[in-house]
């Protein structure tokens, strides 16, 4: 069955100016101009205003017709911590993430390119406050005679962890599923494709997208989370399905995300990568080891774990995760105002 979801007039008479990248083919909308205001004293605070008040926005940027169900947008907002250069919230077809890897990839280079932080060969440090909080961007940055060129870009994670090892659970539709949970920025379920019948290289998208959507919603319904920082943190955002490899070697591992609406990102999920790494390092896995994560498009994140820490109860990492986000163009988008699909829809 075919569902028109939004199909509304819009509540916008201004203009949204953007700057749209891509990491690994997984959009990055970035809001340039045109946005209201977004009031809080906290990042998190930020979030919930922008939630509660301008979710026609994010609509709008995100749904057909501006967009698409697996669209992804990036909001820039005051910090509210001091050594941050730059604070953004993260938007997609069903709300506000708390972290995103393959933006903060992107964001590194806008925050070179545009600026904000002044360029420096070889290489340029963005600190980003996300809502989850601070990660530290290393940019590449190569001197030309024309200026500064900006390119690949590493973030150091926020304490990432695991949460739940070698758990089982009866999935309607889908029967006994192994799985972890790790948080690498957001909550994530890590399942083998394999050990549910599936392949990430033969199976059809569609009934990956099923089954992980089956996943997340039957375990963020029975599995309780929590967040030492912040109970606004403590949700599951989406499911993993891997290949069964961990990423050594010539070979790295394929895994694809399906988050937030049933949405697939196309890059390996930075955040994700996070999570997978920090299962890795609770059975066993050293710091300093590399460890190489593909998805669809054959885009690939370099990871390694680089320090141990505790995030409250939980035994954590910080994890540096590598890759290279593109520029693909600049939008304006407008709305008339008798324009009954103008706030936007989705036809799923």
């Amino acid at each position: 069955m075919v569902r028109l979801v939004g199909a509304e007039p819009a509540r916008f008479a201004g203009t949204i100016e953007t700057v749209e990248m891509h990491t690994g083919g997984e959009p990055v909308r970035i809001v340039a101009a045109g946005y209201p205001p977004i009031p809080g004293a906290t990042i998190l605070d930020k979030r919930r205003y922008a939630r509660d008040n301008l979710d026609h926005l994010r609509k709008l940027l995100m749904f057909e017709p501006r967009g698409h169900v697996d669209m992804y947008g990036v909001l820039p907002v005051e910090p509210d911590l001091p050594e941050a250069d730059l604070a953004v919230l993260f938007i997609h077809n069903e709300g506000y993430s708390t972290m995103c890897g393959h933006a903060t990839i992107a964001l590194g280079r806008y925050a070179v390119d545009t600026g904000i932080v002044p360029a420096v060969a070889p290489e340029t440090a963005v600190n980003l406050q996300c809502p989850c909080g601070l990660v530290r961007v290393r940019v590449a940055v190569t001197a030309t005679p024309s200026g500064p060129v900006s390119g690949a870009a590493t973030f150091e994670s926020v304490p990432s962890f695991a949460f739940a090892l070698d758990r089982r659970a009866e999935v309607p539709g889908l029967g006994t599923v192994p799985f972890d949970i790790g948080y690498g920025g957001a909550f994530y379920a890590l399942v083998e494709a394999s050990d549910i019948g599936l392949s990430l290289s033969e199976t059809p998208l569609a009934r990956l997208v099923e089954a992980a959507g089956r996943i997340t919603a039957h375990l963020a319904a029975t599995v309780p989370l929590e967040h030492p920082d912040d109970g606004d943190l403590a949700f599951l955002y989406g499911t993993v399905l891997t290949d069964g490899r961990d990423g050594s070697g010539t070979q790295p591992t394929r895994n694809v995300c399906v988050f937030a609406e049933r949405e697939v990102d196309r890059s390996p999920t930075g955040s994700g990568v996070c999570a997978r790494m920090a299962v890795q390092c609770a059975r066993g896995l050293g710091l300093g080891e590399t460890r190489r994560f593909e998805s669809l498009t054959g885009a690939v994140f370099e990871a390694r774990a680089t320090r141990r820490e505790r995030a409250g109860r939980f035994e954590a990492v910080r994890v540096e995760v590598a890759g290279r986000a593109f520029y693909t163009g600049r939008s304006r988008f407008t709305v008339e105002a008798d324009d009954p699909l103008g706030g936007g829809f989705l036809l799923r």
